[in-house]
């Protein structure tokens, strides 16, 4: 790990295979992958080592989609996903950094941990901030599945 790597945990109060899903299927990905005040257009997703991703994302209303993009490493279903990540748009200066996500049981649900190394260090600050906002969005949006079950 160097020494721009963020890490990011959250416990969530569901199976695992609950979480990697939200991972990793594209209609999944599209109600959650952004945050507060942009949405995802789009997901793509060819699931298995050397397959990739692109996700749009877009500030609402009608803002301009980006992208961005990588290639699966490891997808140890339900336990781990590694995948490279790039922004499509050069002036972002990050391409090919990576991102390991674990998906540890707990007693109360499951623990995400997420680990993205290989960022310019001038991009960590953004970065952590960005994983913790859509992992908060991912939160909420697994809340209102659980009160709709109700």
């Amino acid at each position: 790990m160097n020494d721009a790597a963020v890490i990011v945990r959250r416990t969530f109060p569901v199976r695992r295979e609950r979480l990697f899903r939200a991972f990793t299927d594209p209609g999944e990905l599209v109600r959650w992958f952004s945050p507060d005040g942009y949405g995802n257009p789009s997901a793509d997703v060819d699931l298995r080592p050397g397959g990739r991703y692109r996700i749009a994302m877009q500030e609402e209303p009608g803002g301009e989609p980006f992208y961005v993009t990588g290639e699966y490493r490891v997808i140890e279903d339900p336990a781990r996903l590694v995948f490279t990540w790039t922004w499509e748009d050069p002036a972002e200066k990050v391409r090919d950094s990576v991102v390991t996500v674990d998906f540890l049981e707990r007693t109360e649900g499951t623990e995400v941990v997420l680990t993205h190394e290989l960022l310019p260090a001038e991009r960590r600050e953004s970065h952590t901030a960005g994983w913790n906002a859509l992992l908060t969005k991912l939160s909420s949006r697994l809340g209102a599945e659980e009160g709709g079950k109700r």
